[in-house]
């Protein structure tokens, strides 16, 4: 071989070498991109014993979705803000957290205050936002709110399915009338939230409703209970949240209002509203949101085997099962399983977008099958969504509290669409004019 020949080869060869490189190289130096949650919480401060449980079942379900292999191979990551329950921090929380290791997959803020300042931001940022039980009601609408999912629940519902439950305790919605009922609420944007739902069913069955407003933290209602003690309604309905709940039923106790008259929603229906009051809370009962506490569910028994049996569970072994647990396990199983959904479409296997999540989200399917699958048999009913439905379900069961657990004490009720579907649609509609927004058309509902 010629000199001349011999650098030509060669040089050809490091040619082929260097594209082969280029292609292979860094298709073996860059992992996949994880799928990043980001979790808003609040730790400290005068709702953390609420705050404190969800926020553990939120993280344990996502190390347990890691332990099974990720999102169809896709792993998940996720980083804590502490928001103490104030919307000021929870808008910061949001910034600094948006664009993070490779940008946020969905917000859930657990603050319907926070929710209402991020309703505004998301469609810019086109970031989805699940408010599982709280938020906005009238974000059901989804061709007014393309961003927010209030999954499974809102409390226009809960407050239609109270009072549902009342009329079948006293025998049919004719005897409501005359009957006195008062709500004692968290003086918030959440605890405002179910008294436009309250007055609808006042004005049409007769009820008398009294609205008795309960200032942050709530650990002052002396007022509040002898203004009870005075009026002695046939029913108090407790809007709280955080150690307002048990204060609540301390007040009952001391004032002598019976606990088996008191309802809750359901951010009022967990052990640590109860426990510090044991048997003076007997009696009580509030709304479930779906779920109860489930020691006994088959995806308790697999975080139990294959997170905390190899010591990586987030707080107590204890608390694994309970209230509150539960409902922050089961949102972030709504933030897996929509970005499972987004992969049917977009690329299994495949990070998602934010923007595709949010269709995950608009197209889930949550049937009794892959609800079973997942390990929540007997917790909880099919979830499936819509453009105009960012709802999916309506259900709620009734738990009771005996002393020293919750029982259910009733079957499921569906809320009443015939008297809340009008109220959505004219609130979004509203709300849209506000904010110049238009509604979605159906090739948007599409993409």
């Amino acid at each position: 071989m010629s000199l001349k020949l011999h650098k030509f080869t060669l040089a050809a060869g490091l040619t082929v070498a260097s594209v082969v490189a280029s292609v292979v190289t860094p298709a073996l130096a860059q992992p996949q991109k994880e799928q990043f949650f980001p979790l808003l919480v609040y730790r400290t401060g005068a709702y953390a014993p609420n705050g404190v449980p969800f926020a553990n079942g939120y993280v344990d379900y996502l190390k347990l979705v890691n332990a099974r292999g990720g999102i169809n191979g896709v792993k998940v990551s996720y980083e804590e803000c502490e928001t103490g329950y104030a919307t000021d921090r929870g808008v910061e929380c949001y910034e600094r957290l948006k664009g993070k290791n490779g940008g946020a997959t969905v917000f859930q803020p657990l603050s319907t205050g926070i929710t209402f300042a991020l309703t505004e931001k998301a469609p810019g940022d086109k970031i989805p936002l699940i408010t599982a039980g709280y938020g906005r009601s009238e974000s059901a609408d989804g061709q007014v709110f393309k961003w927010n999912f209030p999954l499974t629940g809102t409390y226009w519902g809960a407050a239609d399915i109270l009072i549902q439950h009342l009329a079948a305790k006293e025998g049919g919605f004719d005897k409501l009338k005359g009957k006195k009922i008062t709500l004692v609420y968290h003086d918030s944007p959440y605890g405002k939230e179910p008294i436009p739902m309250l007055q609808e069913r006042a004005a049409m069955h007769g009820f008398v409703l009294t609205l008795l407003p309960v200032a942050h933290p709530g650990v002052e209602q002396k007022a509040t209970w002898l203004q009870i003690r005075q009026n002695r309604p046939d029913y108090v309905l407790n809007w709280g949240w955080g150690v307002m709940n048990s204060t609540a039923l301390k007040e009952a106790v001391a004032t002598g209002f019976p606990r088996d008259k008191m309802y809750g929603v359901w951010w009022a229906g967990a052990e640590p509203d109860v426990k510090d009051v044991g048997d003076g809370a007997k009696g009580y009962s509030a709304l479930a949101l779906q779920h109860g506490a489930e020691p006994n569910a088959a995806v308790v028994k697999e975080i139990l085997a294959k997170v905390y049996d190899k010591g990586q569970g987030t707080g107590p072994k204890a608390e694994v099962g309970e209230v509150l647990y539960m409902r922050g396990l089961s949102a972030a199983m709504f933030a897996v399983e929509g970005v499972r959904a987004a992969q049917e479409r977009f690329g299994k296997s495949k990070w998602m977008s934010a923007e595709q999540a949010r269709w995950g989200y608009e197209n889930l399917n949550l049937s009794q099958a892959k609800l079973d699958a997942l390990g929540f048999k007997g917790v909880m009913r099919p979830i499936s969504t819509s453009c105009s439905d960012h709802q999916g379900a309506s259900w709620a069961r009734i738990h009771q509290w005996d002393g020293k657990q919750w029982n259910f004490s009733s079957d499921w009720m569906q809320q009443d669409d015939a008297i809340i579907k009008p109220m959505v649609k004219a609130a979004a509609d509203k709300y849209a004019a506000e904010k110049k927004w238009t509604r979605r058309t159906g090739q948007d509902c599409q993409s």
